[in-house]
């Protein structure tokens, strides 16, 4: 892999600087299929970097990683560029000082890949509207991790909601994904009506409260959200007509499913990597429509 380091640059210079590396290099800029702008603060940079570069294998990308330092400081906009065998596409780490902590966006706009999605993402505390943000007006997909959030992210999801926009999506979402697909099937077999539900996690978890909003929408029945002690989401527990319907997870790895006149089954059902996740949203750069109508209902019902 390839280092150089640009201090006191600007966007065309690093643009020229990338075009120079891959000719010295003969790695010409193709393959690449969406740019991911990252924004986060300098002490998440580096475990950023390497959840957005796993990703990347599975999405071969241009990585900007946005980092707004001092704003009192000169203006001044520094920049690491990566590019090589040992990293799938380009990465650009950028460091803005003075007033283009406030212009991101007019230094990320040229080194944006012509012609190919653009995805945002913010690994930190995300903008309460991610879709009027300067940085997300860029991006088709807005991603965000409430699970970041200093009060564990239900209020900010709460918050979001009220400024959702469809490409807007968050991790704690995605986290959801093995859950929602074990229920779905669950449902395949016929059952009885739902009667009421509860959804079981650690202290704060917001993806719990979404999974419940969700489960309440699709099967139209009040789902509540009980503490345990974790680790993340514990169990699922659906009363229906003719019996219980659970999915209890103990140890992080696996679940035990059980319905009404069954034997239990033992399912894979693990807690994923900040990749893996990231990985999963890039799959998918339409609007998530099922997300948002999960977190409007989690607006509408979540007490303060």
């Amino acid at each position: 892999m390839t280092t150089f380091m640009l201090t006191d640059t600007t966007a065309g210079k690093i643009s020229a600087q990338f075009t120079h590396l891959r000719h010295q290099m003969g790695a010409p800029a193709i393959g690449m299929v969406l740019t991911l702008v990252v924004v986060c603060e300098e002490r998440d940079q580096y475990d950023s970097l390497r959840a957005a570069s796993e990703a990347a294998r599975e999405h071969p990308s241009r990585i900007i990683v946005v980092i707004n330092r001092e704003s009192d400081e000169t203006n001044r906009l520094d920049a690491e560029l990566r590019i090589g065998e040992s990293t799938p596409g380009e990465v650009v780490v950028l460091r803005l000082y003075g007033e283009l902590t406030e212009h991101a966006d007019s230094v990320v706009s040229p080194l944006l890949l012509p012609d190919t999605p653009v995805v945002a993402w913010w690994p930190g505390l995300a903008p309460e509207v991610m879709s009027k943000d300067p940085i997300g007006m860029l991006a088709q997909r807005r991603i965000s991790d409430a699970r970041s959030a200093h009060d564990g992210g239900i209020k900010s999801l709460v918050t979001r909601a009220k400024g959702y926009a469809p490409g807007d999506t968050d991790l704690s979402w995605a986290r959801l994904t093995p859950w929602r697909s074990l229920l779905a099937a669950a449902f395949d077999q016929p059952a009885g009506q739902l009667r009421k539900g509860s959804v079981e996690a650690s202290e704060g978890n917001p993806s719990a409260p979404l999974l419940a909003a969700w489960l309440s929408e699709r099967l139209g029945a009040p789902v509540k959200v009980t503490e345990s002690n974790g680790p993340g989401l514990t169990a699922v527990r659906l009363t229906m007509t003719d019996g219980e319907l659970a999915v209890s997870r103990s140890d992080a790895r696996l679940a035990t499913l059980s319905r009404p006149g069954q034997p239990d089954r033992i399912v894979a059902l693990s807690r994923r990597q900040t990749s893996e996740l990231l990985a999963e949203e890039l799959r998918r750069l339409d609007s998530d429509e099922i997300y948002g109508v999960a977190i409007k209902r989690l607006a509408r019902t979540h007490k303060s």
